[in-house]
């Protein structure tokens, strides 16, 4: 037994992998992860264009695909080939956990985080097209991506909605998921059981914006408001997350909420993300020890899982000192900080990210094809 193992069995709450690359697959390092207590598996386009460029485990599927393929739709072929052996790995988590857990994520382009129809073309495709229980598709909680949500989750498709940066947002994603339920429903399907959704709040990048902003700030003024403006560093992040599964108790809970669970209805867990530390001035482990709770995610990329497992603590801090979660943020918008405002930067900034490594990579791709092409000097 291991910590990961602790976390689960004794907190309720699921570490995952945030990470999947071809080599984890076939070097046994999925499986063994899984072993010692991850649960599941989380990716992105970064992640992929991480794995794929430069990588040579990918070329003979590759080159096998150019012929019939063009360079985008091999990549897909690629992703989606990873996506079925991890879920494959994962398979005796989902069926021993009834469906909690086991699940690998894709996510549908980045181009798309502004076009509803188009999102739900894509996930539609990628649902059919992979065709297991225990695969994810990725929605981003864009102002676009909200009713799409709805409607994967009406048609009886399990959904990991990514992205989320502020809790008035946050409501509108778990609101998308019961309507959601409620029109599956309606629809009659009479067991919502096999319909799961996780919601991925994204943490560490919220405190990096938070305290550029309290440096500036800082900067610009004197004495004891400089002191109270720098103190307020690294807290913000930790509070609104906290805050977060505050919501997720109070949506999940009454008369609408039973209504779904009486017909076998999962609630949506939050899932924490973005939880290795930027800063490293702040512990390794603040986005994991701090955000401990049932009924609750948490996918950490590979360093975090090894700094878990030598030296991370497995007790409940989701909750600790609710009235200090207001008092933090009431703090932070007296200091001057606006944490929608912060949310709207950052959800730009994740659109952007997730859209320039799919470009690159889909260039990188190209320009691989093309030395690959019968004649080239390459070849």
């Amino acid at each position: 037994m291991t910590r990961l193992h602790d976390l689960y069995r004794d907190q309720g709450q699921s570490p995952w992998l945030d990470n999947l690359r071809r080599d984890l697959l076939r070097q046994g390092t999925l499986a063994d992860l899984v072993a010692s207590g991850i649960r599941g598996v989380t990716s992105n386009p970064t992640i992929f264009a991480k794995a794929i460029e430069g990588n040579d485990a990918y070329d003979e599927q590759f080159r096998s695909l150019l012929g019939d393929h063009t360079v985008e739709d091999a990549y897909w072929e690629l992703v989606i080939d990873d996506i079925v052996a991890a879920a494959s790995v994962l398979r005796s988590v989902h069926d021993e956990s009834a469906g909690i857990d086991g699940y690998v994520s894709v996510e549908v382009a980045p181009s798309l985080a502004h076009d509803t129809a188009g999102t739900i073309a894509a996930a539609r495709h990628l649902h059919h097209r992979i065709g297991l229980p225990n695969v994810f598709v990725k929605i981003p909680a864009t102002q676009a991506g909200v009713p799409a949500i709805r409607t994967m989750i009406g048609e009886g498709r399990s959904i990991n909605v990514t992205l989320i940066f502020s809790l008035s947002r946050y409501e509108a994603v778990m609101e998308a998921y019961i309507a959601g339920l409620e029109d599956a429903l309606a629809a009659g399907t009479a067991d919502l059981s096999p319909i799961r959704s996780v919601a991925s709040f994204f943490v560490s990048r919220v405190d990096t914006e938070v305290d550029r902003r309290l440096q500036v700030l800082a900067d610009q003024a004197d004495g004891s408001r400089s002191t109270d403006l720098l103190a307020a560093r690294g807290t913000a992040a930790v509070a609104q997350a906290r805050a977060a599964y505050q919501l997720f108790q109070d949506t999940f809970d009454g008369p609408r909420w039973a209504a779904l669970a009486a017909h076998g209805a999962a609630v949506q867990r939050p899932l924490w993300a973005s939880t290795s530390t930027k800063n490293p001035a702040y512990p390794d482990l603040l986005y994991v020890d701090s955000l401990i709770g049932p009924d609750t995610v948490n996918t950490m990329p590979d360093d975090t899982v090894a700094a878990f497992l030598d030296h991370g603590t497995a007790a409940r801090a989701i909750d600790a000192d609710p009235p200090a979660i207001r008092r933090t943020l009431d703090r932070l918008a007296e200091l001057g900080i606006d944490l929608e405002d912060v949310a709207r930067v950052l959800e730009d900034q994740g659109v952007a990210s997730f859209a320039s490594s799919f470009d690159d990579l889909l260039q990188a791709l190209r320009d691989k094809a093309e030395a690959l092409a019968p004649g080239s000097s390459r070849a």
